[in-house]
């Protein structure tokens, strides 16, 4: 089992190496293929003897065990990718995982917040104290541009120039986009009252904490949740990541942005994932066709036209009765 952990840790070294993941990811990545690595070991397997047909027993175990479908889906990506690895490198002369079935996963569509919810909670901060000032600017940022909350509180002042802001998002993959008035104005607020410290790494970081560091993501989203709270949107499932999914929606929908453009805004790395923005708008576009007047009337016109077939069934009857008790 040791050599087996250790071959996981040489994947990730090569996973780092060559395509420059998140720690996050990798993090991810680890704990899945030690928990492959421990169900092996209780089984008397290793890395070196196991089989399709074991890897597939994995899957139907976590199946019938009430594991969800993304979470088996996740294991399934990682498991491939790492007997490719083994593949690859010869440590293994065939590839187990290349004939598993992927787990069916249903399609969900984003919860997002409505304009008037967005409004609700950008006035939710009083901007009376500094730090009130900068949750104004850092909830304008997240609405403004559908920002990860990673990549916000990664945010240098030097990142920023004019209205453009320069991002290194996931995968370390540069982008920019571009602030509109609200956030430059928001921005501008913030900083009039921004005390960064003397010295230290932190001292350039745009958002800082009450004890003069940069802001983490855990703190973002606590902020996020209080003024979700103080503007009576708390226990409805909203994050800050369904901020991203508001802003994404609204481009999409409202600001005639092209998928293509969208996808660069995102940091998407594959236009698939920007794609559900599509089906959203596909999804409003049949609502907006049913709750239509025109709807109402094609269903009243139904109606009408089903009361006159009946009616003239009627007649039909009275008409072969008189038929039938008239003389011969």
């Amino acid at each position: 089992m040791k050599q087996d952990l250790a071959l996981i840790e040489q994947f990730l070294d090569a996973l780092w190496l060559e395509r420059n993941l998140a720690e996050n990811t990798l993090s991810a990545y680890r704990r899945d293929l030690t928990m492959l690595v421990e169900w092996l070991h209780h089984r008397g397997l290793s890395l070196a003897s196991v089989g399709s047909d074991d890897l597939q027993a994995l899957l139907a175990e976590r199946q019938t065990g009430g594991y969800k479908a993304t979470s088996t889906a996740r294991l399934l990506s990682a498991v491939r990718r790492f007997f490719q690895h083994l593949y690859r490198e010869k440590i293994r002369p065939d590839d187990p995982s290349a004939l598993l079935a992927s787990p069916k996963l249903p399609q969900r569509l984003p919860k997002d917040l409505s304009e008037a919810q967005v409004e609700r909670l950008l006035q939710a901060p009083l901007v009376e104290q500094p730090l009130e000032l900068r949750d104004k600017a850092m909830l304008e940022v997240l609405y403004a541009t559908g920002l990860r909350v990673s990549e916000l509180v990664g945010i240098d002042l030097t990142d920023i120039r004019d209205n453009t802001l320069r991002l290194l998002g996931k995968g370390n993959k540069e982008r920019v986009v571009y602030l509109n008035d609200a956030c430059l104005a928001a921005l501008e607020n913030y900083l009039k009252f921004r005390k960064p410290p003397e010295t230290g790494t932190d001292r350039n970081a745009l958002f800082l904490s009450a004890q003069n560091r940069r802001m983490t993501t855990r703190r973002v989203e606590q902020i996020v949740q209080k003024y979700l709270k103080a503007s009576g949107l708390d226990g409805r499932g909203y994050s800050p990541h369904k901020l991203r999914h508001t802003a994404a929606t609204l481009m999409y929908q409202h600001g005639g942005v092209d998928i293509r453009a969208l996808k660069e805004i995102l940091g998407h790395a594959n236009i698939g994932t920007t794609e559900i923005y599509t089906h959203i708008s596909n999804q409003l576009i049949e609502q907006a066709a049913n709750a239509s007047p025109l709807s109402e009337v094609k269903r009243r016109r139904t109606e009408k036209e089903l009361l006159m077939e009946e009616v003239e069934k009627q007649n039909q009857a009275q008409e072969n009765g008189t038929k039938d008790q008239s003389p011969s």
